[in-house]
């Protein structure tokens, strides 16, 4: 199943091959993307992709009268994923998705992520079950097809407003095709803009081989809503020669973290 491109699923190429509540297998195009801050190539698509297939086989296990909110994902990535990625950069990464555990008040999806039948990656969701809101729209219909020809920062409507420094920062503009069924920005895209100003953090200022992303673990607090003032900030907590931490905020209009996210890299 291909997206509309008028959503945030479309929007990234997004396509769901399969679809059912025992096993989800879903891609993601991921070859050539950059990190606006750095400028490097970035495994960020593949948060995108966590959120997706982790969240459906989650989502598959609802009541009539419940939804699924994603309370928190994470990711791990063998250290040569970016190169792995660009040795067929036309061939998106999949990600197969199957449920551990009983239904509870938290669901627990887990995923593998391969590349040309390399495996790149392993990745879990957890998502709260709560009463079917009101609010709960429906995808709209609309073409589908290959992502825009833009950047990855276009597509996700953010733009740096600092970089090099102690900080690394992305403002989320408001664009309604980012927004969820909630009417919220898109938890994978939030989780996309957290890894880029973290692996951004981690790399400032550094001269030699950059440090790659190893592990993203992603907690999503509160609703996280675009506009003028809603933003991604990136700080590191200690970077070494081979090693480094960051954490990073969305941080919504209210001024007040929405979600918070920590990223480990190593050379």
């Amino acid at each position: 199943m291909a997206y509309p491109l008028c959503t945030p699923l479309g929007r990234f190429g997004v396509v769901t091959s399969e679809d059912g509540p025992h096993r989800c297998v879903a891609s993601i195009p991921a070859g050539g993307e950059v990190n606006p801050l750095t400028g490097a190539p970035t495994i960020a698509p593949l948060a995108m992709l966590v959120d997706h297939a982790g969240g459906l086989v989650n989502h598959h296990r609802r009541d009539a009268d419940e939804w699924t909110v994603t309370s928190e994902l994470s990711l791990e990535l063998r250290p040569d994923a970016v190169e792995v990625i660009a040795t067929a950069p036309d061939v998106p990464v999949v990600a197969t998705a199957v449920p551990c555990g009983p239904k509870g008040e938290v669901a627990l999806g887990l995923c593998e992520f391969t590349h040309r039948d390399v495996v790149l990656a392993t990745a879990t969701v957890r998502s709260f079950f709560i009463s079917a809101p009101g609010r709960v729209a429906k995808f709209p219909d609309g073409p589908t097809g290959p992502p825009p020809p833009v950047s990855l920062a276009e597509r996700m409507a953010v733009t740096v407003a600092e970089a090099g420094g102690a900080a690394q920062v992305l403002l989320q503009a408001k664009d309604p095709v980012l927004d969820n069924s909630l009417g919220i920005v898109h938890g994978g895209v939030s989780a996309m803009a957290l890894e880029m100003v973290a692996a951004a953090a981690i790399n400032a200022g550094r001269t030699d081989e950059p440090l790659r992303t190893a592990s993203l673990r992603v907690n999503f607090m509160r609703e996280f809503q675009s506009g003028p003032e809603s933003r991604y900030v990136g700080t590191a907590l200690r970077v070494g020669r081979r090693t480094g931490i960051a954490e990073a905020q969305a941080v919504g209009v209210d001024g007040l973290p929405a979600i918070i996210a920590r990223v480990t890299a190593y050379r």
